[in-house]
Parts: C-alpha cells; sequence; structure tokens
C-alpha cells in the first residue's frame, strides 16, 4: 500500500513530483490546519508550524515537502496567496 503515489500540480502549469501518497496526506492534513488555525500566514513561517506537526520519525526535507505540496494545493485551489501582501501570505481560498 505504501507504495502508492500522487502527481502534484503546479500553479504555472509547470510538472510536477511523483509523492507517496502517504505523506502527501500527511503534509497537505498539517499545512491547512495551520493555515486554518491562522487564517493566513506567511511563507516562510508554515515549513516550521508544519514540522512542529509531524512526527519526529518524519525523515526527509520538511521546507521542500511543504513548498511542494503548498504549490499542488494552490494549483488545486485550497489555498491561495494573498494578494499584496510581501512576503508572501497564503489563507484558505473562499469558494
Amino acid at each position: 500500500m505504501s507504495d502508492q503515489k500522487i502527481m502534484t500540480l503546479h500553479p504555472e502549469g509547470k510538472q510536477g513530483v511523483n509523492l507517496d501518497n502517504k505523506r502527501y496526506a500527511l503534509i497537505k492534513q498539517a499545512i491547512l490546519e495551520v493555515i486554518r488555525e491562522h487564517d493566513e500566514i506567511a511563507f516562510k513561517a508554515l515549513a516550521a508550524a508544519v514540522a512542529e506537526r509531524l512526527p519526529k520519525e518524519f525523515d526527509g526535507s520538511v521546507p521542500w515537502y511543504v513548498t511542494t505540496i503548498k504549490l499542488d494545493l494552490e494549483a488545486r485551489e485550497f489555498i491561495e496567496r494573498v494578494p499584496g501582501k510581501t512576503p508572501q501570505h497564503l489563507r484558505l481560498r473562499k469558494i
């Protein structure tokens, strides 16, 4: 079962990457929880906030996974960048 993969999307149409489905789900859930709790959060603070929610034995670069999955969530329209904010801030997308 651990060999199930998900192909990520990119908001600019660039090539995605194949990720283990369990890792994807774990990071996705953490990103969405963090943004929900903060209403909006600076991208720079997102990786640290997500890392606090992950199991200690998580092996992999948390910032890389957060960046990759954040882009996927933007492409899938779960989250969006807050317009006019520098540095980049993220929030849940209003439907």
